[in-house]
């Protein structure tokens, strides 16, 4: 039961900081003055939301584990348990995670328009993920440079899936007065977004051998989740390339037409994002052979 939890609650903190990560670097950086404003508004609904999440879920995190490490639910609440896990590799990062959730929170709603300070809040604790797990698993020069793209990977995945989300809002603002606006943004989430894509599968393909070495994916449980993950991120970046080379090019003389279905495999691609997710919290508790 306790295992479920911190699958659960690892998938709750991914997506929060995922969506958060890729709709503010949307808003901040790719959209023009006009329409930022309106974007930033409406995304600002949903960010306290999933920031609170964050920092609900760091914090379990780390009470769950010392559940796990000590003799199930009771020692989840014991002050003397979470010393222990703050001892580990892990609860030494793992506080630096849940003091930086906390800022993350508290800075979103003292300073709701400070993008750029929410941006590296976001960065900071990205890059912390790439310390703990399958990541860390190795020591010296080896393990940084493991590390390394790992943090990488989470940056690439964290741009293209967490941005989907003000691609869809976008989308519906291109249908109206702020039409040229909007295309311009999606164009260039569209650019960046083939690097951000680069970036999944070169990085993904790197820890994938960093963490298998030389064994089939297909002969341990891990390697068989990875499979499916593959699979998904396919569907995404099919998803991806018909949008913006069959419907994009439509917009202009066939928009009735393209924006619905445009907004349509955009939402598949954040469905099969999210069931994504789902399978790397998954990993956390397996073997990778």
């Amino acid at each position: 039961m306790l295992a479920s939890l911190y699958i659960g609650l690892r998938f709750m903190h991914f997506l929060s900081l995922m969506l958060v990560f890729g709709s503010t670097l949307f808003t901040a950086k790719l959209s023009p003055a006009p329409i930022q404003r309106i974007l930033t508004r409406r995304m600002n609904r949903l960010l306290p939301l999933l920031l609170t999440v964050n920092a609900v879920s760091a914090i379990a995190i780390f009470a769950v584990q010392g559940g796990m490490m000590g003799n199930g639910w009771p020692d989840t609440l014991r002050p003397a348990i979470w010393l222990a896990v703050a001892q580990t590799q892990f609860g030494q990062i793992w506080q630096w995670q849940i003091l930086l959730a906390i800022v993350t929170l508290t800075a979103s709603l003292l300073k709701p328009r400070a993008q750029g300070l929410l941006l590296l809040l976001i960065i900071a604790q990205l890059l912390l993920q790439a310390a703990v797990g399958h990541a860390a698993m190795r020591e010296g020069m080896p393990g940084w440079l493991q590390r390394l793209n790992h943090a990488l990977h989470l940056l690439c995945a964290a741009s293209w899936f967490g941005g989907l989300l003000p691609v869809i809002v976008c989308t519906r603002l291109a249908q109206g007065r702020w039409r040229a606006e909007a295309i311009i943004t999606l164009m260039r989430f569209s650019r960046y977004g083939h690097v951000a894509v680069a970036g999944v599968i070169l990085t993904g393909a790197i820890n994938t051998f960093l963490i298998q070495g030389a064994v089939w994916p297909w002969q341990s449980e891990y390697g068989r989740l990875l499979i499916a993950k593959v699979a998904l991120v396919g569907v995404m970046l099919i998803a991806a390339v018909v949008n913006r080379y069959v419907l994009v090019p439509r917009f202009r003389t066939h928009g009735h037409q393209a924006y619905p279905l445009f907004i349509r495999l955009t939402q598949a691609e954040v469905i099969s994002g999210v069931a994504v997710l789902a399978l790397v919290s998954l990993f956390a508790t397996l073997e990778p052979y």
